[in-house]
């Protein structure tokens, strides 16, 4: 298969096992709180809603899309915000469904994109591979805020592959997100994939060095983690800092997840 069918097959397969887990739910369970301070599942889930239609939209109607996204340029992160509200009546029901019918929409949509055309985001038109690459970080942020709300665990396989490849591509937006000027020497990053092989990035003699396990990496560039819980190391000033920084999305950072808030990566170690 190409990139682009690889990408849309594991971004497909991720809402699948996102989807097994909350359609099960009873509706009062939609409503537990998240890590994410302020937002519940059903918030999670609308926020992947949403985050699909723009991607939809993107793809198949470029007009419909800037429309929507018209006051995001300034306040991205108001405009998702106020954005929800469409979805806060909605019953479990209705907001699954909503939910099933954008990701179907968006991954059709970006597969009748050439692969070497471009679509347009949020900040730069994107390759539909890369595109689809972000979904993917999406709904692994978000699945897991949904995850460690219900005690669950999900399953961790090399579909993490293009998440990784999305977080280097990214290096730099934890330093522009703080209005810091991004290093200009590269980073190597060593990631061990969950089947045992080995990811490999940037120059093999760079000094910057990051490494470790594939699902532990993603959860620090997804800052569903705090780097003290996870076994992903540096080597070099610049690399370590940027452990404390790293982001693979736009915007603010957030709050981030606190030292020993969880036990389930303390367990496996």
């Amino acid at each position: 298969m190409s990139d682009l069918e690889n990408v849309l097959s594991d971004l497909a397969a991720d809402g699948d096992q996102l989807d097994r887990l909350v359609s099960g739910l009873e509706p009062a369970r939609w409503r537990l709180p998240t890590p994410a301070t302020g937002w519940t599942i059903a918030d999670q889930i609308a926020h992947l809603a949403f985050i699909f239609k723009l991607a939809r939209l993107a793809a198949s109607d470029p007009e419909a899309f800037q429309y929507l996204i018209r006051d995001a340029e300034h306040n991205f992160d108001g405009a998702v915000n106020a954005a929800l509200a469409d979805y806060r009546d909605d019953s479990p029901e209705v907001l699954l469904g909503r939910w099933r019918a954008e990701r179907a929409g968006a991954v059709s949509a970006l597969a009748a994109v050439p692969p070497d055309q471009t679509v347009p985001w949020l900040v730069n038109p994107l390759p539909p591979t890369v595109l689809g690459s972000a979904g993917i970080m999406e709904q692994f942020a978000h699945g897991q805020d949904i995850a460690d709300a219900l005690g669950a665990r999900l399953e961790r396989s090399d579909r993490l592959r293009y998440l990784v490849i999305f977080a280097v591509l990214t290096r730099d937006f934890g330093y522009l997100t703080r209005g810091l000027t991004p290093p200009a020497e590269q980073f190597r990053f060593e990631i061990s994939a969950p089947s045992g092989e080995l990811w490999a990035y940037g120059p093999a003699d760079a000094e910057q060095r990051v490494s470790g396990p594939a699902e532990d990496f993603c959860l620090l560039v997804t800052r569903r983690r705090h780097r003290d819980d996870l076994r992903v190391t540096a080597v070099g000033a610049v690399a370590d800092h940027w452990l404390d920084i790293a982001q693979a999305y736009r915007g603010p950072a957030g709050s981030g997840r606190t030292p020993g808030q969880f036990d389930d990566l303390t367990a496996r170690a």
